[in-house]
Order: C-alpha cells, then structure tokens, then sequence
C-alpha cells in the first residue's frame, strides 16, 4: 500500500512539474523599443550645407541659422514705411513635410505689426517659398513631419 501511494505520489509530482521541464527551442527573439516620443526626432530636418555635421544639437543649430539666414536675406529686399518705431516678435509657424517641402502654417503678430505692415504676411510666404529644399528630420530611419516655430524679430525705425 505504502509503494503504491508513493509511486502515486511520484507520478503527480511528475505529471505537475513537466510544463517546469521545457523541451522547445528558445527562440533567439529581439525586443523591440514599443515606447516612441512623438515630441522628438532622431535627426532634426537640415540643409545640404548642414549634412555633414554629426551631433544633433550642432545640425539643429546649423538649420535654425540657416533658415533665419534665408528668411533675412529675403526680407532685406523689400522697404517697409512706418509712421513709428517697431520693436516686435513674429512669430512663423512652419510645417516641413516628409518630402522636404515647406509650408507657411500660422503667422503671430501683434496688432501693431498687422497695422503697420499689413504686407508682412504676403511678404513671409513668397520668402518661405524662396528657401531651398530641406531634407525632412528623420524618426526611426524613417522620413517625418515637424513643426516648426520660428521666431523673427521686427527693428525698424523711423
């Protein structure tokens, strides 16, 4: 009686502790990162002369000069008349699409920029339309859409 309770007892012991004993092939599998920040990218969007450099915030440095640059040189080209002084912000709310291309979004100005130079607006979109291509920022190794705000400065004096 004894040896058969015990071989009994054996058996379930076996029987229970068999999906601990596992005889399949562990699958070499790769973890992927599911987790992904919408709010950054890999590599900021860029121009060509922008390319070679290698750390991020130099390449986001190089563009934001750059695209200032472009949009100086533009406005330089125009005469604006006054009555009175201007000391103001604008703010361009830009979207640079996956192929590279650039849109004017929003444009934020004050009232004082809305009276005293109402062509501001036309002005900034044909400068817009004049900057060269850009490569778009990259999440992922994949091409993306960004925002971005540019902030211009509006000194001009009687």
């Amino acid at each position: 009686m004894f040896l058969r309770n015990f071989s009994f007892l054996i058996l379930i012991l076996f029987c229970i502790s068999c999906d601990k004993l596992s005889f399949k092939k562990k699958a070499n599998k790769q973890v992927l990162d599911t987790v992904v920040n919408f709010s950054s990218v890999d590599t900021y969007p860029s121009f060509k002369v922008c390319d070679s450099l290698i750390e991020k915030a130099q390449q986001e440095d190089c563009f934001r000069n750059t695209i200032h640059k472009k949009i100086g040189e533009e406005l330089q080209k125009y005469e604006f008349a006054i009555k009175d002084s201007i000391f103001e912000v604008v703010i361009v709310n830009l979207l640079i699409n996956s192929n590279g291309n650039i849109e004017l979004e929003t444009i934020e100005s004050s009232e004082i920029i809305k009276q005293e130079l109402p062509k501001l607006d036309s002005i900034l979109k044909i400068s817009i339309q004049q900057i060269p291509t850009i490569y778009p920022a990259i999440k992922r190794g994949i091409p993306v859409t960004t925002k971005y705000r540019l902030p211009i400065q509006i000194q001009l004096k009687e």
